[in-house]
């Protein structure tokens, strides 16, 4: 099979469209003839070696986590899926190797989901990573009708996701971003602010009461600032930011879910969830994907069609 690979930790100028071996089937696995496979900054943060401490990483390394596509095989004890299936996951394993930039990829049932029908794979693509963080962050700050929530990067891939559901649910958002992505966010439902010096006086403008919960989808500190706003920070969940947790909030590290998929699914094909795909690439120029990426100014998802 044709993939993107490295032979040891480097950057997108390692990237190398390679021949190799067609991923084994384990049982609970299916293997997928990939679609299309999202972009996350965490698929470039692996390849330089920077989660070395965490997962066991062999080489070459396919990198990529998100994955849409059709069941080409069942493994033994696969049940749930039958040859011609459409599906979409968090292809995440407990080593890094074999990913999702690739033709074909082995992925655990427990990983993926039906797709969703109303998405293009493009889109389909682009919810699994981001889609997860953003309704497990949801639920960990328990956010529910009635309820007014500050959302951090509220324009980005992961926060454009948690804007949706957190308004699906019932929730008022208010959300930061630089004024370009204000109208952006005004169509996901949110109330747009400006982040930086004054954000807490720019929030209580909004909502004199405060705020019920807060979502951290930046880092860089900004947790401490909105606690004023809150009764407390049990209800603040970060994903980029571990002394959240010293605050006495909570730190995020999303895990495959097939149920969550489900439930992102079923918001799609309800027509509460949209998917922005920003920028597409075919598989050959992954390293362009990855510049784009590590630029930092993306609305919505980077998808790489195969």
């Amino acid at each position: 099979m044709k993939a993107i690979a490295l032979q040891q930790y480097g950057s997108a100028d390692d990237l190398a469209l390679v021949d190799l071996p067609d991923p084994k089937v384990a049982p609970s696995e299916v293997l997928i003839r990939v679609r299309a496979a999202g972009v996350n900054p965490v698929d470039w943060k692996l390849a330089a070696g920077g989660l070395d401490a965490l997962f066991e990483t062999d080489f070459p390394l396919i990198p990529g986590w998100d994955v849409a596509g059709v069941v080409e095989a069942v493994g033994p004890d696969a049940h749930e899926y039958q040859v011609g299936d459409e599906v979409y996951g968090y292809a995440r394993k407990d080593w890094a190797k074999n990913g999702t930039y690739a033709e074909l990829v082995s992925a655990s049932v427990r990983m993926l989901a039906p797709k969703p029908r109303s998405l293009s794979w493009q889109e389909s693509a682009g919810v699994p990573l981001a889609g997860l963080t953003a309704l497990q962050s949801v639920e960990r700050a328990g956010v529910g009708s009635g309820d007014t929530v500050l959302v951090h990067a509220a324009a980005g891939g992961v926060g454009a996701f948690g804007v949706q559901i957190a308004v699906a649910r019932g929730a008022r958002v208010i959300g930061t971003a630089s004024e370009r992505n204000h109208d952006f966010l005004r169509s996901l439902g949110a109330e747009p602010v400006v982040y930086g010096d004054g954000l807490v006086d720019r929030v209580r403008a909004l909502a004199p009461d405060g705020v019920d919960a807060v979502l951290d989808f930046v880092g860089g500190g900004v947790v401490q600032e909105p606690v004023p706003l809150t009764g407390g920070p049990t209800r603040i969940v970060s994903i980029a930011d571990p002394s959240v947790q010293e605050l006495g909030g909570h730190w995020l590290w999303v895990r495959p879910d097939s149920e969550d998929l489900a439930e992102l699914a079923r918001l799609a094909d309800d027509g509460r969830l949209t998917v922005h795909v920003d920028r597409e690439f075919p598989l050959s120029e992954a390293a362009e994907a990855w510049r784009l990426s590590q630029a930092g100014r993306t609305r919505g998802k980077i998808v790489l069609t195969v």
